[in-house]
């Protein structure tokens, strides 16, 4: 079995990135800032599964550019109602800019990365995005064993990300598809 890392990726490395993988049985979790802790840490991964745009819509040559705002899958997630925010916007390029970067590096070492989106996740499963409370007794509902502590909310976003590449890997996960881009919703 292919061994998924969850990234929730902040748009600078000043912000955390909260991460989830599983050691053996044990849910772990936490937060990074920088690039090459990044890189280091996705390095005993096969399969990063990333909470950032990774694609820029056809016809768009970078993020700077004017140009459409709206990939193929991006619009096949608001047609299925989920809201999110478009790569376009103020804070959104950067985090646009910084996963395409990573994705790219992290390719040419010959892992998996795909774009997953942690608010659809929560939507499916019909609990508020930024309810800590709801979210942490959804994560114990579905069996995982998370330590009593305060989380942030980056790497809550962080297991839902992981829990997406389970759900893609057991062929569960919503496969939002376009010419321009991927989201997997687990």
């Amino acid at each position: 079995m292919e061994k998924i890392l969850g990234l929730d990726l902040a748009g600078s490395e000043k912000r955390p990135t909260g991460y989830a993988y599983f050691h053996g049985e044990k849910l772990k979790v936490g937060v990074l800032y920088k690039d090459t802790e990044i890189l280091e840490l996705a390095e005993g991964f096969s399969l990063i599964m990333m909470d950032a745009p990774l694609s820029l819509p056809e016809g768009r040559k970078s993020i700077e550019e004017m140009g459409p705002h709206f990939r193929e899958c991006d619009l096949m997630l608001r047609k299925l109602g989920y809201k999110f925010f478009p790569i376009s916007l103020g804070p959104m390029r950067k985090l646009t800019e910084r996963g395409m970067r990573l994705a790219r590096m992290l390719r040419q070492k010959g892992k998996h990365v795909l774009e997953t989106f942690p608010g659809a996740f929560y939507d499916r499963r019909g609990v508020r995005r930024k309810d800590k409370k709801v979210l942490l007794e959804l994560y114990r509902s579905l069996g995982l064993r998370l330590e009593d502590r305060e989380y942030l909310q980056d790497e809550l976003d962080a297991i839902a990300c992981l829990l997406s590449g389970m759900a893609y890997m057991e062929g569960r996960a919503l496969l939002l598809e376009g010419k321009d881009g991927l989201i997997v919703v687990g």
